[in-house]
């Protein structure tokens, strides 16, 4: 093996699934410049979600990537400079609690026949959202190898259509960006304040 071939191996290694936390003004464009910022530098974005926040007229963005701590630290760095973009937080699956929600469509007269199908969807907590005379539609929320194995489990069944959402995520250990911008209101005029207190502080990036 070639030195070459070796670190190429120890890059993959150390890559793993990290999700940002963006909290940003309501303005038009920010998605597209978010975007931006990881298309100049060929990183795919494995799942975005954007909703609204806990605080008013404020919104949070829910981003997935596969790539290493030290890419991921400068990706949040140029994401905040951002004029609209108020925080930015990234943490790995460990830290976070998150759900996909997923949809499966399936003929009606499949789940009529065959307790077996009936029985399975109960196993994996799926519930049922429409039923019409020519198909059903479930729904479940989990982690996707979760979502992924009832779509092979239904395959043989008919299913018809599937569709998965974005991952949502809330941070474990957290006291949320609410209260940090309330302390920020209260700053005096003339006091300083910190740019990037959480970047620039490894450990605390995980736990706000």
């Amino acid at each position: 093996m070639t030195m070459s071939n070796s670190q190429d191996i120890d890059l993959a290694a150390a890559k793993q699934e990290f999700t940002f936390t963006v909290y940003t003004e309501n303005q038009i464009g920010i998605l597209n410049r978010i975007a931006i910022i990881f298309s100049r530098r060929k990183i795919n974005i494995e799942s975005l979600n954007v909703s609204p926040s806990e605080i008013e007229h404020i919104h949070r963005f829910n981003i997935l990537i596969t790539e290493t701590e030290e890419v991921v630290s400068k990706l949040a760095r140029q994401i905040e400079k951002q004029v609209e973009v108020l925080k930015v937080y990234y943490n790995t699956n460990d830290d976070i609690i998150w759900q996909e929600m997923a949809l499966y469509k399936v003929p009606t007269d499949t789940i009529a026949e065959k307790v077996l199908v009936e029985r399975l969807l109960r196993e994996y907590g799926a519930r049922v959202c429409v039923i019409r005379k020519d198909y059903t539609v479930f729904e479940t929320t989990g982690h996707r190898q979760e979502t992924d194995k009832l779509i092979e489990v239904l395959q043989p069944y008919g299913l018809i259509e599937f569709v998965r959402s974005a991952r949502v995520a809330i941070i474990k250990d957290s006291e949320g960006f609410n209260r940090k911008l309330r302390e920020f209101e209260k700053l005096e005029p003339g006091q300083d304040v910190i740019e990037n207190e959480y970047l620039d502080r490894k450990k605390d990036v995980f736990t706000m």
